[in-house]
């Protein structure tokens, strides 16, 4: 796996390079990015989770998923105790950011296309039900942290997220083994397939907005991206390794690199949002995009001694 994983993170890189010139050229602006970005979070994901549903319905996949599930919100509930526990509220006006920064990560934009080149379709099947959790959380617990409140209506944004309205659908479809038309899926999977580089296009362009040389001499956002890419991974890693005879390898690496991916981009946007330090969040997202391209391959050279 580890092979797989920095042969396919190597290319993503190079994407993601390659975008970042792009911006810095002026090939492409900031409205152009976020053109790209809604398109990638509105068009191109939903329908990668639609096709991957698309599959006869088999009883290992179905108790795969609800294992994914259950593995997903075990995930979130150390990475949110992690980011607590860490990041101290005493004389730290960044706290909330901080702790958003460690407890979610960029499982959407960066764990789709990595998952879907190294596994293949099973993998963004499980990948669906992480998201899944993820929106939930990141629309009661992120939310409350970032405005120290939680409304009815924050939660229904995030029941009614694309992404959630989306697994839904393909779900029920999955289970009443219902296929849609030929012509309409392999429409669907010709979008879907612009998936990663659209993702890394993103990543890059971000990079390319951000001032790297302030970012390389902040120790706090090395400290934090420690957690975030190491500890936090490693630490759901230990658990995985408990459970390793009631998981199967495929749902164990799908939680796993999900855990391991860097800090969610719905930081940055909800901090603008929010009336947060928007600039930090993104310096933070930008630093730990960088880096996870090392510190993933590392995080599943150590998997692979425990959960091959």
């Amino acid at each position: 796996m580890f092979l797989l994983i920095f042969n396919q993170l190597i290319k993503m890189f190079l994407i993601m390079v390659l975008a970042y010139f792009c911006y810095k050229r002026g090939l492409i602006n900031q409205a152009g990015s976020s053109g790209i970005s809604n398109l990638l979070l509105l068009v191109v994901n939903p329908c990668l989770i639609f096709t991957v549903y698309q599959v006869d319905y088999d009883p290992a996949l179905v108790r795969g998923l609800l294992v994914t599930f259950v593995l997903a919100a075990l995930a979130h509930v150390i990475m949110i105790f992690l980011a607590h526990v860490l990041v101290s509220d005493k004389g730290n006006a960044e706290y909330a950011v901080e702790r958003f920064a460690l407890a979610y990560t960029n499982c959407g934009f960066f764990g789709i296309p990595l998952l879907n080149s190294v596994m293949g379709s099973e993998g963004v099947f499980y990948l669906s039900a992480f998201i899944t959790v993820f929106n939930l959380l990141v629309w009661t617990h992120g939310l409350s942290l970032l405005t120290g409140s939680l409304s009815l209506k924050s939660v229904k944004k995030g029941l009614t997220s694309p992404m959630v309205i989306c697994t839904i659908l393909a779900m029920l479809l999955f289970f009443l083994r219902i296929r849609i038309p030929e012509t309409l899926l392999d429409t669907l999977e010709y979008i879907a397939d612009t998936n990663t580089p659209l993702a890394m296009m993103i990543a890059g362009f971000s990079l390319a907005q951000s001032d790297l040389r302030k970012i390389f001499l902040n120790r706090r956002i090395y400290l934090l991206s420690a957690v975030r890419l190491l500890v936090s991974p490693l630490a759901v890693l230990a658990v995985l390794v408990l459970l390793k005879n009631y998981v199967s390898t495929a749902v164990a690496y799908t939680v796993l690199i999900a855990s391991a991916c860097p800090t969610a981009t719905t930081l940055t946007m909800m901090s603008i949002r929010y009336e947060k330090n928007y600039k930090y969040a993104s310096e933070i997202f930008a630093f730990t995009t960088f880096c996870s391209v090392f510190t993933i391959p590392f995080v599943i050279y150590i998997a692979d001694f425990f959960l091959m």
